[in-house]
């Protein structure tokens, strides 16, 4: 096990494990959980070959009927040099800054010990878009974010670490191609009317068959298997007309993700997401039309090159009783997504409030009758 990880989850419910000498074991302290030592290092051993797999995986390659990987770079120059690296032992997140900058947690779990170390190959990215609402204004989201929320528990904006937030930028593959195809429809069109002294419905069926093509240009899909697909996609879309050539410059105060997720297992994803685009914009063709099926579709994707960006996203990793909560908002736009605790008092004491007069009334509405 490398001699820098420090301290370790607990892999039932994600908390800090800390060896207790009276059991002899790394024990949770939000589950109770308990492991032996050679279980966890196992575990640990294990992650880290995973991790050194899907770095192999992710070297560029080319040919074939795949995505186009032969523009990506490893050549970063004299920018390399001033570059750091920090590693999470926890979530095993690899994290790069610009020289200046100091990593005190980590953004993902949360985990208050980043470990500093050389920086070392990685794909140079193509693509940068810069920051554009500061640390305050992420602030004052998240706090407005919490506003009108009844089930919140009081305690959790009190105790929560809401300074925390920290500005990452996320690691994206962008693709571009073309999608072409047809598709058949079967489409109503519904009039009512009366005669006679009846209401009649005449309905009127349609074959329809559409056919064409669609270019597209930097499909988005995240690049970080420790970020939720479904987060990233909420805090869509950004701005692509600000996006920048790839400069460290833009890194100061920020800490920049490592892509652990190479282009090949995202293949599926941006075929299904470029193949959604022109299904879209197909159906959209089909108008006028009270209702529209679709009855046969053909789509056939030319895949082009795929670009390597760096997105900017607000984070905050934060713990209610033993359970992590995450929050992520575009660093460009503002849209926020987020999870958060119920307070199961509130919901009980309301419900309690709003069952027994109804109870209650139920009763006297039964004597009365």
């Amino acid at each position: 096990m490398p001699a820098q990880v420090t301290n370790y989850q607990c892999p039932a419910c994600m908390g800090p494990l800390h060896f207790v000498g009276e059991s002899g074991k790394l024990e949770c302290e939000y589950c109770g959980s308990g492991f032996d030592v050679a279980e966890i290092e196992a575990l640990y051993a294990e992650k880290e070959k995973q991790a050194a797999a899907a770095h192999e995986a992710a070297e560029p390659r080319e040919g074939g009927d795949g995505w186009d990987t032969s523009d990506l770079s490893e050549d970063w120059g004299d920018e390399g040099s001033a570059m750091r690296a920090y590693s999470c032992p926890s979530c095993g997140a690899e994290l790069l800054c610009e020289e200046t900058t100091a990593a005190t947690s980590c953004p993902y779990c949360g985990n208050p010990t980043v470990v500093p170390g050389q920086f070392s190959g990685a794909l140079r990215p193509d693509f940068i878009l810069p920051f554009k609402l500061s640390k305050e204004e992420a602030v004052r989201a998240l706090k407005k974010h919490y506003k009108g929320k009844f089930f919140l528990p009081k305690r959790f904006t009190a105790d929560n670490h809401i300074q925390e937030i920290r500005g990452i930028y996320v690691p994206f593959w962008m693709f571009d191609g073309e999608a072409e195809g047809d598709a058949r429809y079967e489409a109503t069109r519904t009039r009512t009317y009366e005669s006679g002294g009846y209401r009649i419905t005449e309905t009127d069926y349609f074959d329809i068959y559409r056919s064409g093509s669609v270019a597209f240009e930097k499909i988005p899909v995240d690049a970080s298997s420790k970020l939720s697909d479904d987060h990233m996609d909420s805090i869509e879309p950004y701005d692509y007309r600000e996006l920048k050539p790839f400069s460290t410059a833009y890194l100061p105060g920020f800490l920049a993700d490592k892509y652990d997720v190479p282009v090949e297992q995202c293949r599926e994803r941006a075929d299904r997401r470029c193949e959604g685009t022109f299904t879209s914009a197909l159906q959209r063709s089909v108008r006028r039309y009270d209702t529209c099926t679709v009855k046969e579709l053909n789509v056939h994707l030319r895949r082009g090159k795929v670009q390597y960006a760096l997105m900017p996203v607000w984070m905050l990793n934060t713990k209610w009783k033993g359970k992590d909560f995450l929050f992520a908002m575009n660093g460009q736009t503002g849209r926020l997504v987020g999870d958060l605790p119920v307070s199961w008092g509130k919901f009980w004491g309301l419900f309690a409030a709003i069952a027994v007069p109804l109870a209650v009334l139920g009763s006297a509405l039964a004597l009365v009758l």
